[in-house]
């Protein structure tokens, strides 16, 4: 087909058929995905691969830390620190939800905090 008309200078104008164009077909597919959210708790430091390996399959993750902050802190703080770059890997966020729960999430989402300067 000739595209005539897009020339600049060319005065003859050229009609547009309604042949020349082809219609597809755009069905919609809905595919519904659920959200996997996932309660682990760490009672060794090696129970963070559970957690680790939970997040590299998106799925969200709510992490008890409190028997390990009982019985080890260094591997508690050893512990967070893999999973920090575990979550920095798969763009993830993670954040503190108290003193004994974290919560960790992939890429789809994302952990929204509370601002602390709010007036009442």
């Amino acid at each position: 087909m000739d595209l005539g008309f897009l020339k600049s200078g060319d005065n003859e104008t050229e009609e547009v058929i309604d042949d020349d164009f082809v219609e597809l077909d755009a069905e919609m597919t809905e595919k519904t995905q659920k959200v996997v959210i996932r309660a682990e708790t760490l009672k060794e430091f090696e129970d963070i691969e559970n957690v680790q390996e939970h997040l590299r399959n998106k799925h969200v993750v709510w992490v008890n830390i409190k028997p390990l902050k009982n019985k080890d802190m260094a591997d508690l703080k050893r512990a967070v620190k893999r999973l920090k770059k575990t979550v920095k890997a798969v763009e993830g966020d993670m954040a503190g939800v108290d003193e004994d729960w974290i919560v960790v999430c992939p890429s789809y989402a994302e952990i929204e905090r509370s601002s602390e300067n709010v007036e009442n």
